[in-house]
């Protein structure tokens, strides 16, 4: 297994072969918050990650998995501050396109806390599995404020009762309750997450990576995008047809599933 670290090691990239690639976010002591710095070394595991991984892990080191953006740090630099890192957008929004445009499917595994824009990354992912005892909450109506991104992405996750004690409330719930109410797919004790997220990976990994990505997007844009249950169909069999242009997976799929049905229907 190959390790690499970008700069001051804000963020750690593992490859973890077979198409698996893990992404830890690296400022514990600072909870994970998301500097400048820690927001582009991010940016740059993903690319590192493309064309290379098709399944990417994202997780935490230390307590938290992440507590959004570094507030210290806009603290200093007031509203309006350039948000660029070399002519490059490193905003928190630029980091969720990123991930939600990737071609490789991104498993949040949340370690720990997960606050503010924690809560963004998570929905951001593909995929999530929380720690039991991970703590997911949008504490920014105590500073006054509604939740920007965190708000707006759980709203479309969860009921609108759900969503509002969140935002309302500004209490966290466990890891546990964040898989009852959907918010993750499932939920795990902490000991064991490391492995339920690769074991989850390495079984995603050995499907064809264009079918992954073309499959992907259509779980973005049709249920975001499209209403019309004809739109969605037709939208479905442009997705089949754009797999089929770029992979042989799909010819090379019917047959095997040709053959499964032939046997299942033996008496």
């Amino acid at each position: 297994m190959s390790t690499q670290a970008s700069e001051q090691q804000l963020v750690l990239h593992e490859d973890l072969g077979d198409g698996v690639a893990r992404i830890t976010l690296n400022r514990p002591e600072k909870r994970n918050a998301m500097s400048r710095a820690a927001r582009t070394a991010l940016l740059e595991a993903l690319d590192r990650c493309h064309g290379t991984a098709r399944v990417i892990i994202l997780t935490g080191n230390g307590p938290a998995f992440c507590s959004g953006v570094d507030l210290k740090e806009a603290g200093e630099e007031g509203p309006g501050a350039d948000d660029t890192v070399e002519g490059r957008a490193t905003s928190w929004h630029t980091v969720q396109e990123r991930i939600r445009r990737h071609p490789a499917i991104v498993i949040a595994a949340v370690n720990g806390f997960a606050l503010g824009g924690g809560v963004t990354l998570a929905n951001s992912a593909d995929l999530a599995i929380a720690a039991h005892e991970a703590q997911l909450g949008m504490p920014e109506l105590g500073f006054g404020l509604y939740p920007g991104l965190a708000g707006p992405s759980t709203q479309l996750r969860l009921s609108p009762k759900r969503a509002a004690w969140m935002v309302l409330t500004t209490k966290r719930i466990s890891g546990t309750k964040a898989a009852e109410w959907g918010l993750v797919n499932e939920a795990v004790p902490l000991a064991e997450l490391a492995d339920a997220a690769l074991e989850l990976a390495r079984d995603i990994a050995r499907f064809d990576p264009v079918s992954l990505d073309w499959s992907k997007r259509a779980l973005h844009q049709i249920p975001q995008h499209i209403t019309d249950w004809s739109t969605a169909l037709r939208y479905g069999e442009d997705v089949r047809a754009q797999i089929q242009a770029r992979s042989d997976v799909l010819s090379d799929g019917a047959a095997t599933y040709r053959r499964a049905v032939g046997k299942g229907g033996e008496k």
